[in-house]
């Protein structure tokens, strides 16, 4: 075979690989990075009733457990998207992976639930610092045609992430108890330092300025004083003074970082680029998404231990149907991406989604079977699938290459502040609602229970063996069926709380996103050099 044979037979086959060498380890090391991530939120996720059990914790206590870490992350990323840019890619993804790990192994070690809280916060911050660089890396290396593959690889990951979470927080949780959830991102950890180390290339935005610490600051604090009020509301009541403060104050520090970041010559954010109408209509698609579907990861394992009384690791086996689609649906979204705009990506993802939501919510009020509420579920989850890497690549393809910190802060930050808030506001539509069946069920079936508004905490945090001690069996099991009856009525309505959700970022994608600039054939705009 000559030279001239040789050469397009070699890039048919570079082109059919697409990556290799230090690239594909990259794409490893930061797909890896966002792996260990979402395995830790999703094996977390399914060991809190297990969690509430072992630090005899009530739901607000196991709610920080998932919301110090959400919290700490969604208020860090976009700082730490712009420390990125400014001091190099490479340094803050390794930083942050470092103090992940060490702050895993925190975790781990808890000795009660204050602190652990406190290590999931530390946990949060190293989560920041490298999924914002890890972003900034993959938008950097990878240009034109095989950023959108760069994305849907990262995505299929997540999706794996999200499948094998389940099971495996559940079979660790049954077989080795909850702090092995936290001490199995040590090794993965460990792993992924020693890959970016020998693979990631600095890189950074040559006209990054100054730290802007005053936004720093008040976003952070704003958006903290926010969820520890909606957070405490189930205790202190929305109507009182504590929880009306904490909400003024976080709404003020809130503005107070809108007005910081508009008079800043080189802000943490910059307004102008929602001014442009894709950009903004896949921020609240990302929104929507993680409101609406990823908040679904907490809360379904809650409402298959306490509705169908299954164990860890039997709930983590039966969370499958909603998962397994997070791992497919990212490629059918890639091959779709050939023929279908990413505006109509987005759009029928959250209609999906909603309709997913919708169906499980009618499920679980009608007191269906495991099954039934099992199809409803993989609907969702199908949604999901197609919302999962096409929210950052959309968000990503307006955005030019010397920006991409601050876009990956932007975007990952819409995505968990959205899934914290989602958690927190639903979180007291789930105790309210549930409280109220709880306390109707007591009074029509007679049965004389002490403070039973003090008790709901505990049915939803899956720990309701305090509860029964003390009692006849036949009143034991009468207040059983009245709790999981008032847990799974409570949940229905969180359910129709997140198709709605859905369903109003479908129509505001629709109406924003840009189909010429999310076309399949647009081969040119300010996020690609192609």
């Amino acid at each position: 075979m000559n030279e001239e044979t040789k050469a397009p037979a070699a890039r048919a086959l570079a082109d059919q690989r697409w990556v290799g060498g230090r690239a594909a380890r990259v794409l490893l090391c930061v797909s890896g990075v966002s792996f260990m991530i979402m395995l830790d939120a999703n094996v977390v996720a399914v060991s809190l009733p297990a969690i509430a059990r072992g630090l005899g914790s009530s739901f607000a206590d196991i709610e920080w457990v998932v919301s110090s870490y959400l919290l700490a992350f969604a208020a860090c990323l976009m700082p730490m998207g712009a420390l990125a840019d400014r001091f190099g890619r490479r340094r803050l993804l390794l930083l942050g992976l470092a103090l992940f790990t060490f702050a895993s192994l925190l975790c781990g070690m808890a000795p009660n639930a204050d602190a652990l809280n406190a290590a999931r916060a530390l946990q949060g911050v190293g989560a920041a610092l490298q999924l914002s660089a890890a972003l900034a890396v993959l938008g950097h290396e990878f240009r034109g045609a095989n950023r959108a593959r760069a994305f849907a690889f990262w995505g299929t990951v997540i999706g794996v992430a999200v499948a094998v979470g389940p099971l495996v927080g559940g079979a660790i949780t049954a077989s080795a108890g909850w702090r092995w959830v936290f001490f199995i991102n040590v090794p993965i950890g460990a792993g992924l330092l020693a890959l970016g180390v020998s693979a990631v290339e600095e890189s950074s935005d040559p006209d990054a300025q100054r730290m802007d610490l005053a936004g720093m600051v008040l976003f952070g604090s704003g958006l903290f004083s926010l969820i520890w009020g909606m957070i405490d509301a189930n205790v202190d009541g929305w109507g009182g003074h504590a929880t009306l403060s904490r909400l003024a104050l976080g709404a003020a520090l809130l503005v107070a970082y809108v007005v910081a970041e508009l008079v800043q010559v080189r802000p943490m954010v910059d307004f102008a680029l929602f001014r442009q109408r894709t950009f903004l209509g896949s921020s609240i698609a990302m929104l929507g998404f993680a409101a609406s579907a990823q908040v679904m990861l907490t809360y379904l394992p809650l409402y298959l231990q306490n509705a169908f009384g299954f164990g860890a690791a039997a709930a983590g086996l039966r969370m499958m149907p909603f998962a397994l689609p997070l791992f497919i649906f990212p490629r059918v979204a890639a091959a779709l991406a050939t023929r279908v705009s990413g505006r109509g990506l987005l759009t029928a993802g959250l209609l999906v989604t909603a309709a997913g939501n919708a169906v499980t919510a009618w499920l679980v009020l009608d007191h269906a079977g495991y099954l039934a509420v099992a199809a409803g579920m993989a609907l969702t989850g199908c949604g999901a699938g197609l919302l999962n890497g096409e929210t950052a690549k959309v968000s990503m393809s307006v955005i030019p290459p010397e920006r991409a910190g601050m876009a990956s802060g932007i975007g990952a930050t819409l995505r968990f502040t959205g899934l914290v808030t989602g958690i927190t506001a639903l979180g007291a539509v789930l105790i309210d609602q549930t409280r109220q069946q709880f306390a109707a069920g007591i009074a029509a079936a007679g049965t004389g229970v002490p403070r039973p508004h003090a008790m709901v905490s505990h049915i939803v945090a899956g720990d309701m063996a305090p509860m029964l001690t003390g009692l006849a069996p036949s009143a034991a099991q009468t207040l059983q069926r009245i709790a999981r009856d008032s847990f799974a009525g409570g949940f229905s309505t969180v359910l129709a709380g997140a198709a709605g959700i859905a369903l109003v970022a479908a129509l505001a994608s629709w109406a924003l996103i840009s189909a010429v600039d999310t076309s399949p054939h647009t081969h040119h705009h300010p996020g690609s050099n192609s």
